[in-house]
């Protein structure tokens, strides 16, 4: 069943497995640089990089934590590289990554702002919750399971269900030590570029809907 899986979804199982054995033999520390700092942190030895907005979305903060998304990874992944095909599967999934990183960014910025503790922020979660998106404006109508929802419902509803108890979760510190925001970021990223390659609002639809109606 691997090996049938298209090429990017499959390599970046492979590449978030490895990650984490190296995070495992080599400890947090030396593995730090590559986590997401936040931004205006001065108290540690280990701050912002502009590479950490990607190289974060492959560690992961435990054996749990790596399972979950890679199992969210083939399930959503694989359909819609099916689709959309590699390179351009690869595209959207790296820029929810780093579309959830820097929304992590700016709610690490304010909460040490605020005199907030700074933490780094590690996994593919909103890489992951792109593709749960991206799924979900794709194939509609398909049935899914999210937990704890123990029976199908259609894609469309899973993706606002996800949506909303992010936000929720988010707003009332629901759940902590999870980065809510980062997950709605990768949402938020996702839906962007789909609209982008539709040629939808807010990226020239309507310009190309003025121009049909001239021409009638």
């Amino acid at each position: 069943m691997f090996q049938r899986l298209p090429p990017v979804t499959r390599a970046l199982l492979i590449a978030n497995a490895a990650v984490f054995l190296m995070q495992w033999l080599l400890g947090e520390m030396r593995m730090s640089p590559f986590m997401l700092w936040p931004l205006g942190d001065q108290s540690g030895a280990q701050s912002f990089m502009p590479w950490q907005l990607l190289t974060y979305g492959f560690m992961h903060g435990g054996l749990m934590h790596l399972l979950f998304n890679m199992l969210v990874l083939f399930m959503f992944g694989a359909p819609l590289e099916h689709v959309w095909g590699p390179k351009r599967f690869l595209q959207y999934y790296l820029a929810c990554v780093i579309g959830a990183g820097l929304c992590q960014l700016a709610v690490g910025w304010w909460m040490v702002s605020q005199g907030g503790a700074a933490y780094p922020t590690v996994g593919a979660s909103g890489g992951v919750l792109g593709l749960v998106l991206g799924y979900g404006l794709l194939f509609p109508q398909q049935k899914v399971m999210i937990f704890p929802i123990p029976f199908f419902i259609p894609a469309k509803i899973a993706v606002v269900l996800v949506g909303l108890f992010a936000l929720f979760a988010g707003v009332t510190n629901t759940m902590p030590g999870i980065a809510h925001f980062a997950h709605l970021g990768g949402m938020l990223t996702g839906w962007l570029m789909i609209r982008y390659w539709r040629g939808q609002p807010p990226f020239g639809g309507r310009g190309k809907r003025k121009r049909h109606l001239r021409s009638v």
